[in-house]
């Protein structure tokens, strides 16, 4: 507990000077004041989280983090659990959609294993975080501990620290797991006060009868389990998942540095929603990558006040969409740096008559 309550005692705002210096740059290049729209805004603001005018965003880092649902006993998946441990060694032989994709924005892939419900082999690149082999049946009773949920979000802190002595300048969430929207979607229910219909999707593929069966699911987990939306620890340890909690310590520990999070989508998502319900401010420093299909992922974004960047229809996971997204925000600080001024150029600016 100490670790956590240190985090998010250490998340300040961003800063100002940084932000309006970078303003007052962009409206000065040989443009028309706002005519690159949001990615403008983009560019000030990663300046005013990192607290400099036109950083360099040369180390890109996406935290695919991985564990298993016990939920999945109920039919909320089209999938077998086993696929989350096959997928894991997918990420690490370099075969996924999201290694693809960093590897075009130039970003790394930290893999973790936080709840798969088997011992993976050992295997270069694989951080061993495992707080247990999956969680329980939600639909039977909580998901875990409270100790446990605390433990999964204070390893993902542990894991950002590790890889920031490395070098963060832009992070982004991930994940992998089975049954993990089910999870995701009673999350958001709770801390959104929605209706759990307005926040559940098709997840990897549901027909129809599969959707009404996985509400129905998540109707019972909440009735079950009662969580309170006041505590979001409660909240984990009773609907969440292991994964989920790893990537909200992520989300802290990234504000607490001062380093931008591009939050990919809808599980990821959830991850925020329980950053921002502990420590509000770690909002300031989230950056919505994209705009999920999930149901429930606007729904979310909306509540912690965060506008995707992009809207491509994706509902894969994994960090894809915050990896495309990484993309944007250099293009943006690549403006903000490179592009000449009117005074430099020599160009005459528009007149005020």
């Amino acid at each position: 507990m100490d670790l956590l309550k240190t985090t998010m005692s250490g998340i300040g705002l961003p800063d100002e000077q940084a932000a309006a210096a970078a303003r007052r740059r962009m409206d000065s290049l040989t443009k028309p004041r706002g005519s690159l729209g949001r990615l403008e805004d983009l560019a000030v603001r990663l300046c005013g989280i990192s607290g400099v005018t036109g950083p360099v965003l040369k180390n890109k880092v996406i935290f695919t983090l991985a564990a298993d649902h016990g939920v999945t006993a109920e039919g909320v998946s089209p999938y077998p659990k086993e696929v989350t441990a096959q997928m894991v060694y997918n990420f690490l032989n370099g075969g996924a959609a999201i290694n693809v994709l960093a590897a075009h924005c130039g970003a790394r892939v930290v893999v973790a294993d936080f709840g798969v419900a088997v011992d993976l082999k050992p295997a270069s690149g694989l951080a061993r975080k495992k707080v247990k082999y999956g969680t329980a049946n939600i639909a039977e009773g909580p998901a875990m501990t409270r100790e446990e949920a605390l433990l999964s979000i204070c390893r993902g802190i542990e894991l950002f620290e590790e890889e920031f002595r490395r070098g963060i300048d832009i992070a982004g969430t991930g994940e992998m797991g089975i049954g993990n929207t089910t999870a995701s979607s009673a999350i958001a229910a709770i801390l959104t006060a929605s209706e759990v219909e307005k926040v559940t999707g098709r997840g990897a593929g549901l027909d129809e009868k599969g959707l009404d069966r996985k509400v129905g699911v998540i109707k019972k987990a909440i009735a079950v389990n009662a969580p309170d939306p006041a505590d979001p620890l409660d909240v984990l340890a009773k609907v969440g998942g292991l994964e989920i909690g790893g990537l909200a310590g992520v989300i802290l520990a990234a504000s607490r540095r001062r380093v931008p999070v591009l939050i990919d989508g809808f599980i990821s998502g959830a991850a925020a929603l329980l950053a921002f319900a502990l420590e509000p401010k770690s909002a300031a420093f989230m950056i919505a990558a994209h705009n999920s299909v999930e149901n429930g992922h606007a729904v979310i974004l909306k509540h912690i006040g965060i506008e995707p960047l992009l809207d491509l229809g994706m509902r894969l996971g994994e960090g894809t969409g915050a990896a495309l997204a990484m993309g944007l925000a250099d293009a943006s600080l690549k403006v903000l740096r490179e592009m000449a001024t009117f005074g430099g150029a020599g160009i005459s600016e528009k007149s005020d008559a």
